[in-house]
């Protein structure tokens, strides 16, 4: 089947636009969409299996395939207009690349993911994995415009728009972040950015769990104004205990306002971190989700946080946690095996609590899903969405098991 593709793929694109992955599979990185829609279009037509691939730094590239379309050649910043608060970029840049260039131009995007800044804008919006700033600017899917999509079929789509108002009726937008490429390629994206805050700064707290994670639920109840609110365990914060990390921006004034309720309504000490320290803290709780094979999310809510992790120690070890103690999200990573997250996934469906597996090796994606059916009838749903934008089923993307 190899040679057959390689033939067929060299005679549509050219041998320039080709070479063959690790385990010597073709694979094509168009530079446009209309390229991507005529690679989609022909292995849908020969019925070929594709693998999706952003930079590889994220999801380990190794689904079997027939052909390997790859986003690495859409790696543009279209447009960045800094008045009107938007940018649109290709799906294969990566976000340390997208978000210097918005910095020197006085904005920025809001996200903080996980894994490195090398990662693509698609591979983020893909698998909806937002970071700490999910607390005051919300999930991945609310940073979204619009965005230009690939069907499996070959079909282009693009939903939504370049401002608020031009988005109106069912969300398609919305539907990609998260679905993990199950419905198609994204290869453009409309971004809702911010300006850049007057002050940045950061302040941690240590001490045992249960007094940190009642601590944060008094300040979200007394409204601080925090951009993240995230408990650290203490092997991915390095200390000897967990550790509370309040991140306030803002005009300065607005900052050492909320520092100070922050400790009036706490009673333990707040210590302000350096510059260096406070990127340091939150950039290694970002590539800590690589330390490991597998990382999974947890949608719980705030309340009980300490309950689930007590679930995760039960099952597997509350070794690498990030849970947001204001927005409820826990992130878990390490090595695991099939029958662990099975465990898992059953506990936590029962608490009405959605697991999303982020990353892992095909075995484990193939025989586990990236997200299970939690509620009757999700299932059934996500069936036809993929009936309807992937006919020939020809995607690898394991949403269930």
């Amino acid at each position: 089947m190899s040679d057959k593709v390689l033939a067929k793929v060299r005679e549509a694109f050219g041998a320039g636009a080709i070479d063959q992955d690790a385990a010597g599979r073709t694979r094509l990185a168009p530079d446009s969409t209309d390229g991507v829609a005529q690679a989609l279009g022909l292995a849908n037509g020969q019925d070929w299996r594709v693998r999706i691939e952003g930079r590889g730094s994220w999801m380990p590239p190794d689904a079997p395939a027939d052909l390997v379309i790859s986003t690495a050649g859409l790696d543009r910043i279209v447009t960045v207009a800094p008045g009107d608060l938007m940018a649109t970029v290709q799906a294969g840049t990566a976000f340390g690349t997208v978000n210097h260039r918005l910095v020197e131009q006085g904005v920025w995007l809001a996200w903080d993911p996980p894994g490195q800044p090398q990662r693509s804008i698609g591979s983020v919006v893909a698998t909806g994995s937002a970071g700490p700033l999910r607390h005051r600017f919300g999930p991945i899917r609310d940073h979204l415009l619009g965005c230009t999509l690939v069907t499996g079929d070959g079909r282009v789509v693009k939903p939504g728009g370049k401002v608020v108002k031009n988005v109106a009726g069912y969300d398609l937008t919305r539907l990609m972040a998260g679905g993990f490429g199950a419905f198609g390629i994204i290869t453009e994206l409309h971004l809702r950015l911010r300006a850049m805050p007057e002050a940045d700064c950061t302040f941690v707290a240590i001490a045992p769990r249960e007094v940190l994670s009642a601590a944060a639920r008094d300040l979200v109840e007394a409204a601080i104004e925090a951009s993240a609110m995230e408990l650290f365990s203490p092997a991915l914060a390095a200390a000897a205990e967990w550790v509370l990390a309040l991140r306030l921006t803002g005009i300065e004034a607005g900052v050492i306002d909320e520092a100070q309720r922050a400790q009036a309504l706490t009673e333990f000490v707040w210590r302000e971190l350096s510059p260096d320290q406070a990127s340091a803290l939150w950039n290694g709780a970002a590539h800590a989700a690589l330390t490991g094979s597998v990382t999974f999310r947890l949608g719980v809510l705030p309340v009980g946080i300490d309950e689930t992790i007590d679930l995760l120690a039960e099952h597997v070890d509350a070794g690498l946690i990030s849970a947001g103690a204001g927005s409820g999200s826990i992130r878990w990573t390490g090595d695991a095996t099939l029958a662990q997250l099975q465990a898992i996934r059953r506990a936590a469906a029962g608490r009405e609590i959605p697991l999303t597996l982020e990353r892992a090796p095909w075995p484990l994606r193939q025989a586990f899903g990236h997200f299970g059916a939690y509620r009757e009838g999700v299932g059934n749903l996500v069936g036809r969405l993929r009936d309807t934008f992937d006919p020939g089923h020809i995607l690898q993307v394991p949403l269930d098991a």
